[in-house]
């Protein structure tokens, strides 16, 4: 082996080792949940988290008006297509935040040119999933900014559009790479792709309500308008009947995929069971799992995974509150 290709493999780790490390800083969830997935599935799900997480900051950056917003959407997603050089988005992007107050967020976007090096190393097939995902989420993001107020969205239409550009794709990224990884889920899922968008949907639905207090502290509300907060629990109690029904057609044999998809279920069930108990969402702090319920339920879904039994009773006791609701019952 020569010096060049021996500089190269110790690039490549020590990109890995940034990936990983950046990861466990920007996302505590998603540092436990990436993890366990198969090695080259966690690499490439790591990665797409984290370009998702450079839109993601552009979009809830404050301090950056709603056009700025757009032109730097524009710019990361060219980086990210290859027209342009990554320095043409860093740095423009890093001025913009330089009032930004969350240090690991910013490390994440000086250093984009390792991420984007790692995404470089994938297969074509992951890269055109992956390419697809940031240009919806990045366009569509980029429609949203000019939308952003204290008066939310303006209808249900409009809200269930906002969460599949920000999440909704996620989920169809997630089951290209999970069909390629497994055949018999690829076979499973046909016709049934729908349930990967309610899957993203149900999270994403999950997020806006725990952190509508947050966002309103900071101008800005992504709730529908004149819905209660009633039928968006409903609404999202039908979006995890249906992510139930995704993680249940993920083959028993395929235990890091399912213990993935259901980890993140179980945390969106209970942290809704918990909005349900408050019974008001406008209060001055955001919802939150305690560390210690987070990972009590993370050592369940390693017994819990496997079994659809286990997984379909789990959901029958944790969303007790979710299901009354959704029907009607006082």
């Amino acid at each position: 082996m020569n010096s060049e290709d021996q500089n190269l493999i110790e690039r490549q780790k020590s990109d890995l080792a940034y990936q990983k490390a950046i990861l466990g800083s920007v996302s505590r969830t998603f540092a436990l949940t990436i993890p366990l997935l198969p090695r080259p599935m966690e690499v490439v799900v790591g990665n797409t988290y984290l370009l998702c997480r450079i839109v993601d900051t552009i979009e809830d950056a404050a301090e950056i008006s709603p056009s700025t917003k757009q032109e730097l959407s524009a710019l990361f997603l060219e980086v990210v297509l290859g027209s342009i050089p990554v320095a043409s988005f860093v740095e423009p992007c890093l001025s913009a935040l330089k009032t930004h107050s969350n240090a690991d967020e910013l490390d994440l976007i000086h250093h984009t040119p390792v991420v984007l090096r790692i995404f470089h190393t994938f297969t074509n097939k992951d890269r055109i999933a992956i390419a697809r995902c940031v240009s919806i989420m990045s366009e569509g993001m980029s429609y949203f900014h000019q939308r952003q107020s204290t008066a939310g969205l303006k209808d249900l239409a409009e809200f269930e559009k906002y969460c599949y550009v920000v999440a909704g794709v996620v989920g169809e990224l997630l089951t290209t790479i999970f069909g390629q990884h497994s055949i018999e889920f690829a076979r499973q899922i046909k016709g049934h792709e729908q349930l990967a968008i309610d899957f993203g949907q149900a999270l994403q639905m999950t997020n806006i309500l725990k952190d509508s207090p947050e966002d309103r502290a900071r101008g800005v509300s992504w709730m529908p308008a004149n819905i209660t907060l009633t039928s968006l629990l409903s609404i999202a109690y039908k979006k995890l009947q249906s992510s139930l029904t995704y993680i249940l057609l993920i083959p028993n044999s395929e235990k890091g995929m399912r213990q993935f998809c259901f980890l993140a279920f179980g945390l969106a069930v209970m942290t809704l069971e918990k909005i349900v108990a408050r019974e008001q969402i406008h209060q001055p702090t955001s919802i939150k799992l305690s560390r210690n319920t987070v990972w009590l339920f993370y050592g369940f879904t390693k017994i819990a995974a496997c079994s659809n039994l286990m997984v379909k009773i789990f959901f029958r006791i944790a969303a007790r509150k979710l299901r009354k609701i959704s029907s009607g019952s006082p």
